[in-house]
């Protein structure tokens, strides 16, 4: 059961950390209410300071805007910057480790992992994704999905 201290902001100021996917269909325009619904999330935890990626996030997010989304490079480039200016968390060879772990023991995916120890490195409690198990706890890191979240 997801506690409402970690899902809605105005209870607490721990960071958020943003999946891939969630910045992706932020740039989306294939589905404008779920670009909408990320959108208001992603800006509502920009906003206060709360939200918190890696250099993971920030490669897929630039393939995925070329590969999936159709972008071309200049455009996907200057997205990427925009969300350069959050903290990021470097992937180290620790973090990999780290990941590792997570993967044997939890039975996800190597990449799923690296985004759950970097949110976990990171101090955050909670990881907006569009992947895994909805108020699943890996790593003291809560799943919560764009569409069940309080943040936008």
């Amino acid at each position: 059961m997801r506690s409402s201290t970690i899902a809605d902001p105005s209870h607490t100021t721990t960071a958020v950390f943003l999946d891939t996917n969630v910045l992706v269909d932020c740039a989306d325009h294939r589905d404008l209410s779920r670009q909408q619904l990320c959108r208001a999330a992603t800006a509502s935890l920009m906003s206060v300071g709360r939200a918190t990626i890696s250099t993971q996030v920030l490669q897929e997010f630039y393939t995925a805007c070329i590969r999936k989304l159709g972008l071309s490079s200049a455009t996907a480039h200057t997205l990427v910057r925009q969300y350069r200016r959050l903290p990021i968390v470097t992937v180290t060879p620790d973090l990999i480790d780290q990941a590792i772990v997570l993967h044997q023991s939890q039975q996800i995916s190597f990449w799923d992992a690296l985004i759950v120890a970097a949110a976990a490195s990171a101090g955050c409690r909670t990881l907006l994704t569009e992947d895994l198990n909805a108020g699943q706890i890996i790593a003291g890191v809560e799943i919560v999905r764009p569409e069940e979240s309080h943040f936008g």
